[in-house]
């Protein structure tokens, strides 16, 4: 690979270095990996790392660990993908983002250590950092500077071969629900995917799992065994579902230390209380009951919020990360129990690497919305209107509208909104991610 080194003197200058870094390319070889994070002087060897890993939940979880440990009076810091607004979301240290200042520094630090010479001059056993492995050293030296009491670590794609993976040692392993996803990347079956993710069980750390399905914990199972740790899977039965007001979900969870405890999600989306449970389950394998007491559980899961699931951007209006068809399948089941009685509009996009004929049959078997306005976002993976009008033009009976942009799609749902109706979008999290920006800029 060959690079030209550049003069970067700004935090704008180095995004956009990153962000011209192809962002689903091969990934370095592990060991590359590492051995870069031990010249950058070993950061992780000081951390008490939570490491998590799914197809779908992990964000959430990693949401609702960081709320309750912050809630017992631990610093926790996050790291997290993709970013909504700002690439800065994704490094967050007592509930509070990177400072451009320090992105910058951490930043350039890293890009003095590598080899430019060789990369100059295009020797192919060059090391380059990939967009992910170049964000995850800057977490990890900020990180190590901050010190805080716990990092909450979410990986990239996969697990065994992610970047995240590359730290020497780990408190607890957290994996959430399994589907097909990445399947280009991770494998074509449910069971490949899981032997991925199962890769970031760690000798000597416990690991915490979704009971997804028998033949997925059963790959769990086997890891766990192979590296003589115990392995715990929380399940629907963990949980009854209680009472759903309006914009929250009261449940109860049933655990080992403190037994059943009543929560209450700030939350119009069913399936965080999964997301919770294994967070909450997480916790009391890592704590084993002795300094988190039940109240902190309720604190942090009360005062946890996790933008762009189920988020209420306006009156009414709601967007959700939805961007696969497992995660579709929650989103539809949340509208669907979301007690709303009037019309129902949804905005749509998604990328080319999901099953997007699937999800559009998905949304218009639901029934549950009375148009669909479809639209492009601003990334090159996007399936074109073209595309997308193609797949619901196949559907008679549903009432759908085309927009070349998320902007004009936004707008036109409200200008042609009716009294009592609620408008949701869902697809991509690039779609969410383009919904709140324009609201940081715009009035409605």
């Amino acid at each position: 690979m060959k690079k030209e080194k550049q003069i970067i003197t700004t935090f704008e200058e180095a995004e956009n270095y990153l962000n011209e870094t192809p962002r689903f390319t091969a990934k370095n070889h592990p060991e590359a990996t590492k051995a870069f994070l031990h010249r950058l002087g070993s950061p992780d060897r000081t951390m008490r790392i939570i490491h998590v890993a799914g197809t779908n939940g992990k964000g959430s979880v990693c949401a609702y660990l960081r709320s309750i440990l912050e809630a017992a009076g631990y610093r926790a810091a996050m790291f997290t993908s993709p970013h909504l607004v700002d690439i800065r979301e994704r490094f967050v240290v007592d509930g509070e983002m990177i400072s451009r200042e320090a992105f910058l520094r951490i930043f350039l630090q890293i890009y003095e250590l590598l080899d430019w010479d060789a990369l100059e001059s295009g020797n192919e056993k060059a090391y380059h950092p990939t967009f992910f492995e170049y964000l995850f050293f800057i977490a990890m030296v900020y990180f190590a500077e901050r010190k805080p009491d716990f990092c909450i670590l979410e990986t990239g794609l996969g697990g065994r071969l992610d970047a995240t993976n590359s730290v020497s040692q780990k408190c607890i392993s957290v994996i959430t629900h399994i589907s097909l996803d990445h399947v280009e990347y991770l494998g074509e079956t449910a069971e490949k995917i899981a032997y991925e993710k199962a890769g970031i069980m760690q000798t000597g750390a416990p690991a915490v799992c979704w009971d997804t399905s028998p033949e997925i914990s059963a790959v769990f199972r086997e890891q766990a065994r192979l590296l003589g740790l115990p392995c715990q899977f929380v399940s629907e039965k963990d949980y009854s579902f209680l009472n759903f007001n309006r914009k929250t979900i009261d449940f109860c969870l049933r655990t080992e230390y403190y037994k059943c405890v009543s929560l209450s999600l700030h939350t119009m989306a069913s399936y965080q209380m999964e997301n919770c449970a294994l967070a909450v389950r997480a916790i009391e394998v890592l704590d084993g009951g002795k300094t988190i007491t039940s109240e902190h559980i309720r604190k942090g899961v009360r005062d946890c919020f996790w933008p762009g699931r189920m988020e209420e951007v306006l009156s009414d209006v709601y967007v959700d990360g939805a961007h696969n068809e497992d995660g579709l399948r929650a989103f539809l089941e949340a509208v669907a129990s979301d007690g709303h009685i009037g019309r129902r509009s949804l905005l749509f996009g998604v990328v080319k690497e999901k099953d997007y004929e699937r999800m559009a049959e998905e949304l218009v078997e639901a029934r549950l919305f009375d148009r669909i306005a479809l639209t492009h976002m601003q990334t090159g993976r996007a399936v074109s209107v073209e595309k997308l009008e193609s797949l619901f033009e196949k559907y008679p009976d549903c009432v759908y509208e085309i927009y070349n942009d998320a902007a004009s799609a936004f707008r036109g749902l409200l200008q042609s909104r009716e009294n009592g109706e609620r408008i949701y979008a869902a697809g991509s999290l690039y779609l969410v991610g383009e919904i709140k920006e324009l609201l940081e800029h715009d009035k409605f």
